[in-house]
């Protein structure tokens, strides 16, 4: 049994020089890494934004968002308690500046008071570059197709579990988004990739997008850069609301 253990060893160091594998460090210092150091990034309290955080919407103005349309103002409501409402069938709004991959955090609520079913019932969305939608949807006793409804990459990626909060009250979306790459002849080389946790539960786990939102047909890619941050109206009175929305520079 010995012969045969040390016969095992050196073929197991044959197999591992065979490989490139280096010989193990002798000391800990050899494997202790001081630079570059990482930023000192201050956390938020009580669902405050943190220390580098860009802040798209804290209940003032709409100073950082237009009119997906035209540019225009913005025709949304804003809210004496800090959170804006979709105004029907005035549009989509999008940020004034372009974004990249990105960590989100946003925080929406349906109406308390329910009309309509499936998808018309507080259907809204979460664009991410315009192109990559969140679903936003009344599901609590509402069903629909799974990978329409809530915290699904729509008509994509269906979400590993329903964390909805009540009707009418507060939900939380943390997002981490990695944008597509592309080639110089505009080609992908690396799809996006989304990572979702709703109400602090795990419901997209680095899913890889297969490319824009469609309605009807297959995702496609097409090369874009940065762009901005969409939220969407539905033209069906969603009376969708938003509030605490802010980001994460990830490149």
């Amino acid at each position: 049994m010995k012969c045969q253990s040390a016969l095992f060893g050196v073929f197991t160091l044959i197999i591992g020089f065979a490989y490139g594998q280096k010989s193990g460090p002798t000391n800990p210092e050899a494997t202790e890494v001081y630079e570059p150091i990482p930023p000192r990034v201050i956390p938020g309290k009580l669902g405050a934004p943190p220390s580098d955080a860009i802040v798209l919407f804290d209940g003032q103005h709409f100073d950082n968002w237009v009119s997906s349309a035209d540019s225009t103002e913005v025709k949304w409501h804003l809210n004496k308690d800090g959170s804006m409402t979709v105004k029907d069938r005035t549009g989509n709004i999008q940020t004034k500046q372009n974004f990249g991959s990105i960590q989100l955090h946003i925080e929406w609520k349906s109406p308390k008071e329910v009309q309509r079913e499936g998808q018309s019932r507080a259907n809204s969305g979460v664009f991410l570059q315009k192109r990559y939608e969140i679903q936003v949807l009344d599901n609590n006793d509402n069903s629909t197709y799974v990978n329409g409804q809530v915290g699904s990459l729509y008509k994509q990626g269906v979400p590993l579990a329903m964390a909805s909060s009540p009707t009418g009250e507060w939900n939380t979306y943390d997002i981490i988004f990695h944008a597509p790459k592309f080639s110089r002849g505009g080609n992908i080389v690396k799809p996006a990739t989304v990572t979702l946790l709703h109400n602090g539960i795990l419901i997209q786990d680095h899913f890889e997008i297969e490319g824009t939102i469609e309605y009807i047909g297959w995702p496609k890619y097409e090369a874009h850069g940065k762009a901005p941050l969409m939220l969407q109206d539905h033209n069906d009175n969603s009376r969708v609301s938003y509030r605490n929305i802010w980001v994460r520079e990830l490149d």
